[in-house]
C-alpha cells in the first residue's frame, strides 16, 4: 500500500494537469474578414509597405546612459537608495539632441527626483500609479523645458529601492 500511494498521486496530477490544460485552452483565433470595410481589397495597389504606419508620427527612444541614484534621508540619515534609469521618447531627429544635452538633462531630473523624495514619493507603495504619475509628469515638463516639444514621453524602464 505504502508504494502504491505515491503512484496513484502521481497519476491523480498527471490527470488533473492534463483535465486544466484542455479546459483552460487558449480558444483559435476566429476567421479573420475578407470583406473588411476599413481595409483596402487585395490587390497590386495594396502592399503593406503602401499602407499608412498606425502611428503618422514616427518616434524614437534615447536611453539616458547611467542610472539615477537618490538617497531617501530620513532624520539627518540616508535610509535607502532609488535607482531609476529613464528613456526619452523623442522625435526622430532630436535623438541626437538628447545626448548633446545629457548633463542639463540629468540636472534637471535629479532636481525633480529629489523633490520627489524629500515628498515621500519613494516612500511605502511607491510603485502605484498615484505615485509614479506625478514624477513622470514632472519628469516630462523638465525634459520639454530642455529639450523642447519634440519629447513626448519618460520612460520609467528600471526602478529599485534598496534600504540600508
Amino acid at each position: 500500500m505504502a508504494k502504491v500511494l505515491p503512484v496513484l498521486f502521481a497519476l491523480l496530477g498527471l490527470g488533473a494537469g492534463i483535465g486544466a490544460g484542455y479546459f483552460l485552452r487558449v480558444p483559435d483565433p476566429p476567421p479573420e474578414e475578407t470583406a473588411a470595410a476599413d481595409c483596402p481589397a487585395p490587390g497590386p495597389e495594396a502592399t503593406p509597405d503602401k499602407m499608412p504606419p498606425p502611428d503618422s508620427s514616427p518616434r524614437n527612444y534615447a536611453k539616458l546612459t547611467n542610472q539615477f541614484v537618490v538617497p531617501l534621508v530620513s532624520d539627518g540619515a540616508v535610509t535607502a537608495l532609488m535607482v531609476l534609469s529613464l528613456s526619452l521618447e523623442v522625435a526622430p531627429a532630436a535623438a541626437e539632441r538628447v545626448y548633446e544635452q545629457e548633463p542639463r538633462l540629468r540636472d534637471a531630473f535629479l532636481q525633480v527626483m529629489f523633490e520627489h523624495a524629500n515628498a515621500g514619493g519613494f516612500t511605502g507603495n511607491f510603485t502605484r500609479i498615484e505615485s509614479l504619475g506625478p514624477l513622470r509628469r514632472a519628469l516630462l515638463e523638465a525634459a520639454q523645458n530642455t529639450l523642447g516639444p519634440e519629447v513626448s514621453d519618460v520612460l520609467v524602464t528600471d526602478i529599485l529601492r534598496q534600504d540600508s
